[in-house]
């Protein structure tokens, strides 16, 4: 069974973590497969949009730690650097919106990588959980990044050390994600906002990602200068183009991700 599937949905990709049997928790077969599905919807135009969720209940339990204590485990180093790492650098790269459904308990870096996408939904049922602190280890995957930006430093540091459940309610409360739905709307309300995105400009989405990417580091300075220069590309486009005709003739555009 591939523990990644895929399709092309018109132009959203359909990402499915696919480990039901262990909670979808990543082992090395499942890193790398993710890696190269999201280094090919970056190369193939058609893919204008992402859709990522699991298989079964759960979205994604993080590390399977059979792999980490059966016999030549890898090192944590090695997981981290070619595993993990590489998945959340390629979902804050790519300039394409990626839709984060979860569908139930994202823990360890099954939450972390939820948080590094760009909308993300949960089911009514779902929970994130910061589980590191249970066997003696640190949020990994983005999680000291993201977190803290996310709901302030005195509540990822209680969510980090406590280890506590995040239900989809107080998740969304916090900021931690943007809607939830209730179990049996999440598939059909959280696609259909990757269709939604995929037939926006995407070229100018894939700009907005870019300059929000930036300014979790920039001040205010160097985050206008950044906005000048991409400002500049987006009005390069033939989306721009169509969207401002569009509304001067008021007709609805149509977009083209050009």
């Amino acid at each position: 069974m591939d523990p990644i599937l895929y399709a092309l949905e018109g132009n959203v990709a359909r990402i499915t973590l696919n480990r039901p049997e262990v909670y979808n928790s990543f082992n090395r077969d499942m890193a790398l497969l993710l890696q190269q599905v999201l280094d090919d919807c970056a190369a193939n135009a058609e893919v204008r949009a992402l859709y990522l969720t699991g298989a079964g209940k759960a979205f994604c339990a993080g590390q399977d730690l059979q792999e980490v204590t059966g016999e030549n485990a890898p090192t944590l180093t090695k997981i981290l650097s070619e595993h993990y790492n590489p998945i959340v650098q390629r979902l804050r790269n790519i300039e394409k919106p990626v839709v984060c459904a979860v569908n139930g308990v994202a823990a360890g870096a099954g939450a972390n990588i939820a948080l590094a996408c760009d909308i993300t939904v949960a089911a009514e049922s779902a929970s994130f959980i910061q589980a590191f602190s249970k066997i003696g280890l640190i949020p990994d995957s983005g999680g000291t990044y993201f977190l803290p930006r996310i709901v302030g430093r005195q509540k990822a540091t209680a969510l980090m050390m406590l280890g506590e459940k995040v239900d989809a309610k107080e998740a969304e409360r916090l900021g931690m994600i943007y809607r939830f739905f209730p179990d049996a709307a999440l598939e059909k309300e959280a696609f259909q906002l990757a269709v939604q995105l995929a037939a926006m400009p995407t070229i100018g989405l894939g700009l907005t990602k870019r300059a929000l990417n930036y300014s979790l580091n920039n001040d205010l300075e160097k985050q206008l200068a950044i906005e000048n220069q991409l400002q500049t590309s987006a009005g390069r486009t033939a989306d721009y183009k169509e969207g401002v005709q569009a509304f001067l003739e008021k007709r609805k555009p149509v977009f083209k991700g050009e």
